[in-house]
């Protein structure tokens, strides 16, 4: 109904923004991370909303790009997440941190997000692991700057090094945070960068 809203930062709130676009001000529920960018009173915002329709009430919730919406989407879509409970999972970890949870089992990490349990957790790895491909994760990270071959190189060898680690006992955010440490994995072997990511984790 509503794709985006493109207008001034009135009022910022721990969880919420006022945008005022041609003299109406929406109000919009947005996750902690577009907030924690640095937006600021004044500024100019483009945000991929999400219109949600109770009894009671309309509510905007709002996204910094159209993938986070995406997810957002996917999240309702789990039996026991409701929109409070999805923008508090996507404030608690990036849109990359919960596909690798997702992807590594890793209950414990959505746990923590306000609102879920271990329980819903476990449907919602359930529910989205054949959503979520691995390769994703690296695509942004490793086509930035660099020729389109390097890159896919790049993240097969740095999403194979996360897949061994996750095999070998490591959560998927660790495994993630140390293969992200490796200097020049878009030029490296997938063992070269398994062993490079290792020396992080010791």
């Amino acid at each position: 109904m509503i794709g985006y809203i493109k207008g001034t930062v009135e009022e910022l709130t721990p969880d919420r923004l006022l945008l005022e676009n041609n003299g109406i001000g929406y109000e919009i529920f947005v996750p902690a991370s577009l907030l924690d960018a640095g937006i600021r009173q004044g500024q100019e915002l483009k945000v991929y909303t999400y219109l949600n329709v109770r009894e009671d009430a309309l509510q905007l919730f709002g996204f910094r790009s159209r993938e986070e919406l995406q997810i957002y989407r996917l999240l309702l879509g789990i039996s026991g997440i409701g929109p409070k409970a999805a923008i508090g999972i996507l404030s608690a970890m990036s849109v990359d941190t919960l596909r690798f949870a997702v992807l590594s089992d890793d209950a414990a990490a959505i746990a923590k997000a306000p609102g879920i349990g271990k329980k819903t957790a476990q449907k919602l790895i359930l529910e989205l692991k054949d959503k979520f491909r691995l390769e994703d994760a690296f695509e942004q990270k490793f086509s930035a700057g660099q020729p389109e071959s390097a890159a896919l190189n790049g993240a097969d060898a740095s999403s194979d090094a996360v897949q061994a680690l996750v095999a070998l006992g490591y959560s998927g955010t660790e495994a993630l945070q140390a293969v992200r440490k490796v200097d020049g994995a878009a030029d490296m072997d997938t063992e070269a960068v398994l062993k490079a990511a290792l020396k992080y984790l010791f």
